[in-house]
């Protein structure tokens, strides 16, 4: 049987010497994996489609197993990201965070398309960085485990809060503070943000500027409750964190 997806590659393996096994996120079935035969070999109709990020419309052969690449034609090559190594290496982790966290034919209610702003926006010259923690945000309600946002996760209170805590899966405030030591300090900038984020819509993003401090307290913050909870190992983080201790330019909070 054929079918016809709009789809973001999110993952290519080398399988022998001429196929890829591509992974793709698509907006009709969610992830799915297909064989693209040949597209290792230069002239392949396929090799151009089977890249990362590149998002098209393809056409799978599927029968009991791993489907079959058939046909693809390029919507968008995301090319200025492939092109560039720092925003390949934020859409990589993003796109692993896709494949990692999500179900294989399992469509998750705007994921298709938070992947593909994010990778527009980075594409259009966006914060990655920025970018990247909005998507780890947005990804806590895929992976099931959406902290506590709200209120005081110790007491209910709704006063503003001043510590993130990893053991309890929330805000605290000052009240409740002695609960968790370790828990993470939040400025007002960064409470502000860790909700905006969760809840933003990404087809209304603007231009977000942060200081590296917030930068800084956000990623702390966010890859300790994923570290935590989500049960997950991600390859391309290591790298990527690698460029971010490497970028030196300032910026101001918006």
């Amino acid at each position: 049987m054929l079918d016809r997806v709009e789809a973001i590659v999110i993952r290519t393996v080398d399988y022998g010497e001429t196929n890829k096994i591509i992974t793709l996120y698509t907006k009709e079935r969610g992830k799915i994996g297909v064989m693209a035969r040949g597209a290792k070999k230069p002239r392949s109709q396929l090799s151009a489609v089977s890249q990362p990020f590149i998002y098209g419309s393809f056409v799978i052969y599927k029968g009991s197993g791993l489907g079959t690449l058939n046909q693809g034609d390029t919507i968008s090559s995301f090319r200025k990201i492939r092109e560039d190594l720092t925003l390949a290496a934020y859409a990589m982790y993003i796109a692993e965070m896709v494949d990692k966290l999500t179900e294989e034919n399992q469509r998750y209610l705007w994921l298709f398309d938070w992947l593909y702003l994010s990778l527009e926006k980075m594409a259009s010259g966006a914060d990655p960085e920025v970018i990247t923690r909005i998507f780890e945000m947005k990804m806590l309600d895929v992976a099931g485990i959406s902290p506590q946002l709200d209120q005081c996760v110790c007491c209910g209170s709704t006063e503003t809060p001043v510590a993130f805590s990893i053991r309890f899966g929330g805000f605290i405030c000052r009240s409740c503070l002695h609960r968790d030591e370790h828990a993470f300090p939040c400025s007002s900038q960064t409470v502000r943000l860790l909700r905006l984020f969760y809840e933003m819509n990404l087809h209304r993003l603007g231009n977000i500027s942060l200081k590296k401090e917030t930068k800084q307290e956000l990623k702390q913050i966010i890859r300790a409750y994923y570290d935590e909870y989500s049960g997950v190992t991600l390859k391309s983080r290591r790298f990527l964190d690698q460029l971010e201790r490497m970028d030196l330019g300032p910026n101001i909070d918006t």
